[in-house]
């Protein structure tokens, strides 16, 4: 039997690499590599985050939430991954997505109104973005135990933020994860606010990693803004989940530098000093300086990196500037698999509106 000391999180979060840009004493570092790759796909996520949020500015977004600081919660847990895992974002996630090779344009499809989902889930395996709070937990238990009872080699990775752990749905998923032992990893970005809602008014408990040990679920606390820490915890979790043994609950500790969304004023509930403080704890910045330290990156191939991110954004800029084709009778499409006499009126009803349009 699992003992209680197994499922506690550390006193203190795991860390790697310091705020500094230092390696902390005794700590064993993903391979430079995947360093180097966790350093390009920041540098080229930041970019495109600017680049969404200058466009939902423009109106060419309806709206578009930032993750500009949380890049190595994102960045280090789908690196993470293997090619036959599923994530489960959520509406910040964009970046994450990203990284997953789904085409800029279809992730942004949802934040444009043109679709729930512009992208095909299984051809990225990625869900769709979430946007009510921890509906996606329950989805990626029901995949994860669906693949543990077709013997598949399959595990979720769900992203959630400190918001949506204090909703019913996670509750449910942490509880039948654990019982089911599902091949689930649980990825809380804690960025400090659900939108203007501080934690300390949303739990009592000394950190959310904790609360795992409730469900019997190994849990792990972790510097969020230490991109090799998160990519060797959440690597570790994948690879639990995939022997067999379970879920584990993960808290990464970051910030949300900007504001929840365009529509959101942050500055009424949090001061211009706390936001300073954390820009120093810059997560792409850390690595880089310890990069540069260890000569595993020069100017050139840094210069490199924010070429391949400037080119990236000027390709959804332009792909963006184009305005999207939309037909309206696709509302009533992937609604029901057999359409319902009311479905069938209302479409009905919309294409005679429109064809008298046309005709006038």
């Amino acid at each position: 039997m699992t003992t209680i000391e197994a499922l506690l999180p550390s006193d203190t979060p795991l860390g790697l690499i310091d705020a500094d840009g230092h390696r902390r004493a005794g700590a064993s570092l993903p391979e430079n590599e995947t360093l180097l790759e966790l350093y390009r796909r920041m540098t080229v996520g930041r970019r495109f985050d600017a680049q969404a949020t200058a466009l939902t500015k423009q109106g060419r977004l309806a709206v578009y939430p930032s993750s500009h600081g949380q890049e190595a919660c994102q960045i280090g847990a789908v690196l993470a991954l293997r090619e036959q895992d599923w994530l489960f974002p959520t509406y910040r996630d964009s970046v994450a997505i990203v990284s997953r090779a789904v085409p800029p344009v279809e992730v942004l499809s949802l934040l444009r109104g043109d679709w729930h989902c512009g992208y095909d889930p299984y051809a990225y395996r990625v869900a769709p973005q979430c946007t009510p709070l921890a509906t996606n937990t329950l989805h990626a238990v029901g995949l994860g135990h669906a693949a543990r009872l077709k013997g598949e080699d399959q595990v979720a990775l769900v992203l959630l933020g400190d918001g949506a752990t204090s909703e019913g749905d996670t509750h449910e998923a942490l509880n039948f994860a654990a019982v089911w032992k599902a091949p689930v990893v649980f990825l809380v970005q804690n960025n400090g606010y659900a939108i203007s809602v501080p934690l300390s008014k949303q739990t009592a408990a000394p950190t959310l990693a904790h609360k795992g040990v409730g469900y019997g679920m190994r849990s792990r606390l972790v510097d969020g803004n230490d991109a090799a820490a998160v990519h060797a915890v959440v690597r570790e979790a994948v690879e639990h989940a995939a022997a067999g043994e379970g879920p584990t609950l993960i808290e990464a500790l970051t910030y949300r530098i900007e504001a929840h969304t365009n529509a959101d004023d942050a500055s009424r509930y949090r001061d211009s000093d706390e936001v300073r403080a954390w820009l120093e704890r810059d997560p792409i910045k850390r690595l880089r300086v310890y990069l540069h330290d260890a000569g595993l990156l020069d100017d050139a191939t840094e210069a490199g990196f924010a070429e391949q991110a400037e080119r990236f954004a000027a390709d959804v800029r332009e792909a963006m500037n184009a305005d999207a084709v939309v037909d309206p009778v696709e509302l009533f499409e992937h609604v029901y698999a057999t359409p319902t006499p009311a479905l069938l009126a209302q479409r009905a009803e919309l294409m005679a509106e429109l064809d008298e349009e046309a005709r006038a």
